[in-house]
């Protein structure tokens, strides 16, 4: 156990970057940008612990303010059956943090005038027209009535679509048995093949009442391909992940990329119960935007980085300033009914926009912050949270896919927050 603290501290103790592992922004010390080295080194101290407690097998974190890094570092372990060290490097399956990417595909398209928000998603995809809303009975049995509005574009990007994901533990819906987990269509079938299966359910709620988490972004993620002609994977390399020099984001690793990958433990360290992220070794046959992405930290550090600054790294610009705050102001009006703390407890006081959660108030969340906050995270246990007030942005990639992610969210946060000195 020793032997263990000491391994994960001396990996932690060092960054070293070599030509391949450039930082993926500038650096500076941390009391330059109003942060603790003493603050921050409490985040070395918590995977410490959490990993020679076998809670988790590794993780990366990187954190930036005022676009410069203040802190980048790995631990623990890549792969916990081979015992391989986690690299600052390390590719993690990124689950829903591919929404905000794929958000942002859609958004260029709407700044060209070729996706606007009040499009009816039937113009795209004719079969959603026919979609009939699943009304519980009294009794139990399920009425299908039709929609008493169209599903628009605007419906995907805030999850308001009436769309929703099978098996989740946060909706009490009926209709949720008939619908397919998260990735179970990419895996499954090509993108006609799960427009033409998510056409067939009932819709959840009436289009734009309720917010209700599930397959709206993949349909988004479809819709850019009816008016790309692209893959969704190719649009976002010629228009987001190149420009940014996100190097190794993608939906299909390679080879090269394939040791990089970081794996959970077999059992969940809650339940003991087998755990796994299929997505590693399980090709998908489409590019699906709700889930199925995978990049490094310094990744997605850059890319929010870009959100941060308006739509714009290093001279490249992805969206115009006005598209990124629209995109992150809350779209949930008082009409519809707002679930989003129902998907991530510490999220109370939190709206939606346009695929991110954005924070409304202070205080009610569990997490420090401010107002105008936005985040999104992954199932299988990457996080990221952008706080223009502060000029903030943290990512966190962990292999953790059971209900402990959801503490490393909170934890994190709480860190980071407690680090800063201004």
């Amino acid at each position: 156990m020793n032997k263990t603290i000491a391994v994960i501290a001396a990996a932690a103790a060092v960054i070293t970057f070599g030509t391949a592992n450039a930082a993926p922004l500038p650096e500076a010390k941390p009391d330059d940008v109003g942060f603790s080295s003493q603050g921050l080194a409490r985040l070395d101290n918590f995977f410490a612990r959490e990993i020679a407690a076998k809670r988790v097998p590794g993780a990366v974190v990187a954190v930036a303010r005022d676009g410069k890094l203040v802190h980048y570092k790995a631990y623990g372990m890549l792969d916990p059956d081979k015992g391989t060290p986690m690299p600052v490097d390390a590719i993690f399956a990124l689950a829903s943090m591919t929404k905000p990417m794929a958000a942002v595909a859609g958004l260029t398209l709407m700044e060209q005038g070729r996706l606007p928000l009040q499009a009816k998603l039937s113009n795209y995809y004719p079969g959603f027209a026919d979609m009939k809303v699943g009304v519980t009975e009294a009794n139990g049995s399920l009425k299908l009535e039709p929609q008493a509005t169209p599903i628009f574009i605007h419906d995907l990007y805030r999850h308001t679509s009436g769309l929703m994901y099978g098996g989740r533990p946060d909706s009490s819906s009926p209709v949720a048995r008939q619908y397919p987990d998260g990735t179970a269509p990419a895996i499954e079938g090509d993108t006609q093949a799960f427009i033409d299966r998510i056409t067939k359910l009932p819709l959840a709620h009436q289009p734009s009442t309720e917010f209700e988490y599930g397959f709206s972004i993949d349909v988004l993620g479809a819709v850019v391909e009816k008016v790309s002609e692209q893959k969704l994977g190719d649009y976002l390399a010629a228009n987001v992940w190149q420009p940014l020099g996100m190097k190794d984001a993608t939906f299909h690793p390679t080879d090269a990329q394939r040791p990089r990958l970081a794996r959970p433990f077999a059992k969940d360290p809650l339940t003991g119960k087998p755990q796994a992220i299929k997505l590693l070794d399980t090709p998908t046959k489409f590019d699906c935007g709700g889930a199925c992405s995978f990049a490094t930290v310094g990744d997605y550090i850059r890319f929010g980085q870009m959100l941060l600054n308006g739509g714009e790294l290093d001279g490249q610009r992805i969206l115009g300033p006005k598209t990124v705050h629209h995109m992150t102001t809350n779209h949930l009006g008082p009409e519809i009914k707002n679930n989003v703390a129902n998907v991530e407890p510490h999220r109370a006081g939190f709206g939606f926009g346009l695929s991110v959660a954005v924070r409304t108030s202070e205080g009610l969340s569990s997490v420090p912050g401010n107002p105008g906050e936005f985040t999104w995270n992954g199932a299988y246990g990457t996080q990221f949270f952008c706080d223009p007030k502060e000029r903030l942005v943290v990512v966190v990639g962990t292999a953790a896919p059971g209900e402990l992610r959801k503490y490393y969210r909170e934890q994190v946060q709480d860190i980071v927050y407690g680090a800063m000195t201004k």
